[in-house]
């Protein structure tokens, strides 16, 4: 499938599941391929609302891509169940084998959302502010599109650009352009360094970035703890790879019923986790750059129990 094709394809997706009632939205790379900060995709995630899912689950099983059925991905995909997802779970799921191999990820909340992403869509995407939160990862490669989605918010007239700009030179030139809002100042201190030119903006931006992605590396291996026993639950079941795509609902949410811990990271603790990133952090940066770093449990408030 071309990435026409693909777009394509998730696009009327979304839009018979809005025909049936439910919010959702496409994010993540096709979202930044849609505001043009990339050029290319292999897959979908996307945004639902949990109340939905059974909608949601009714359409995979009976949507086929070139005459493949959908499965889920693995052993390693939770059910689509609203109960796992309010505790910050995601599901998997594919069409066909490789090398054409279709994926689509479900989110029932946008990983790091400060705010319901509900309220925050962009015809049939989630909005750049959205998947500017989204894309604050541990993986190098999803940095850019974060400044880039920024300076597209701020472009737009919408403030919250500033918060997602990681680059000195970027905040430079949008300064040139328009101040920012002093309530924004307190949000993401950081800024203050930005708005009286001070040269230690730079090592303080790399000091945030650090800092979330120690927030991901630490959510992802609370996660993957989590995770273990449910995929041997799920490898000692066997399933069938003729199995119908509810038989394998089925399957999995009996796994995950006595396996998978439905919100592991609110159980380990939000602000334990906040604490053990600003550890880390602090052995990684000079001492002084620690106060520049911002308050992030908004970010993470949904999955305090």
């Amino acid at each position: 499938m071309t990435d026409s094709e693909l777009h394509l394809f998730f696009e009327t997706f979304v839009r018979k599941l809005r025909s049936q009632g439910v919010v959702c939205a496409i994010t993540s790379g096709m979202a930044c391929v849609h505001y043009g900060v990339a050029e290319t995709t292999k897959d979908c995630d996307l945004l639902c609302h949990p109340g939905s899912f059974d909608t949601l689950l009714n359409l995979l099983a009976e949507t086929t891509i070139a005459g493949a059925s959908c499965h889920y991905r693995g052993h390693i995909s939770p059910p689509l169940d609203a109960r796992w997802h309010r505790g910050g779970w995601s599901s998997h799921f594919e069409w066909g084998l490789m090398p054409e191999l279709t994926t689509l990820d479900v989110f029932g909340h946008a990983l790091r959302e400060s705010s319901p992403w509900q309220d925050d869509i962009a015809g049939l995407y989630a909005s750049e502010n959205v998947v500017a939160e989204m894309k604050r990862t541990d993986r190098d490669k999803d940095w850019p599109f974060v400044t880039s989605l920024g300076v597209g918010l701020l472009q737009a007239r919408d403030r919250r650009g500033w918060l997602h700009l990681f680059d000195a030179d970027a905040i430079s030139e949008m300064l040139e352009a328009c101040a920012i809002p002093d309530d924004l100042l307190t949000v993401r201190p950081a800024l203050q360094l930005a708005a009286r030119r001070d040269p230690a903006l730079h090592h303080a931006l790399l000091a945030e970035k650090y800092f979330w992605k120690e927030l991901d590396r630490l959510r992802i291996r609370i996660c993957r703890a989590a995770l273990r026993p449910y995929v041997l639950a799920m490898g000692r079941e066997n399933i069938s790879p003729t199995a119908s795509f509810p038989e394998e609902h089925a399957a999995r949410l009996a796994c995950a019923e006595t396996n998978l811990d439905k919100n592991p990271v609110g159980k380990y603790g939000v602000d334990r986790m906040i604490e053990d990133a600003r550890k880390s952090t602090a052995t990684f940066v000079h001492p002084e750059l620690i106060r520049w770093l911002p308050d992030v449990r908004p970010h993470f408030s949904f999955l305090t129990p």
